[in-house]
């Protein structure tokens, strides 16, 4: 299988959300944490980059745009108030449907346009509306137990478009009680400068 590339002005961010979305990928690597890895490791392009990158993503989580792959409609029991001011949002994801004529195997994109896997372009199926009508919480989290990360968050980014923040260890818990744990994080991660809400870091803080 092919794994997805990183385009040369494709911002590193862009990349792994796309890569963390793509069709071939969660069928191939269903478990998000290895997805995470081989993702990762296909967005490197330097050393210092990939420290970056590592800090980023592995300590925080990562932001991904919407697709069918990793749309979550929360139970209302399944949120948690972090004291933000909420906005309904009805979700609608467009799922533009190509297939490989040769070998008949699917890929989903958002956008209609000319793509091309295994050097043979791709032919446009059929168009669905999924989750039309559905409405989620923005800037309200929610568990997410079957992962990618402990929590996740509908945002508006800077483009006001809507993405799915994924954040916090399922393998950890949060001693923010204990007064030098939440001080000592907190000092840490820059809390008191968190960054905006599209990132996972400002969420972690919030958590503390």
């Amino acid at each position: 299988m092919p794994l997805p590339k990183r385009k040369e002005d494709e911002n590193k961010n862009d990349f792994i959300s796309r890569c963390m979305g793509d069709s071939t990928m969660n069928k191939e690597y269903p478990e998000s944490s290895q997805r995470m890895a081989i993702c990762m490791n296909q967005s490197k392009s330097g050393l210092l980059e990939s420290v970056c990158a590592n800090i980023e993503y592995d300590t925080y989580g990562f932001t991904e745009e919407l697709n069918e792959n990793n749309i979550v409609i929360p139970s209302p029991e399944d949120y948690e108030d972090f004291g933000e001011d909420t906005e309904e949002y009805e979700i609608s994801v467009a799922t533009y449907i190509y297939e490989d004529i040769i070998s008949g195997e699917l890929f989903y994109f958002q956008r209609m346009g000319v793509y091309k896997k295994n050097n043979r372009t791709l032919v446009l199926v059929s168009k669905a509306a999924e989750y039309q009508g559905r409405k989620v919480t923005l800037n309200k989290p929610f568990r997410t137990p079957d992962g990618p990360k402990k929590t996740s968050v509908y945002v508006k980014n800077e483009k006001g478009n809507v993405v799915k923040v994924n954040f916090g260890d399922p393998n950890m818990k949060i001693k923010k009680n204990i007064p030098g744990r939440r001080k000592n994080f907190r000092a840490r991660h820059n809390c008191d400068n968190p960054g905006p809400k599209w990132k996972a870091r400002y969420w972690s803080c919030k958590a503390w």
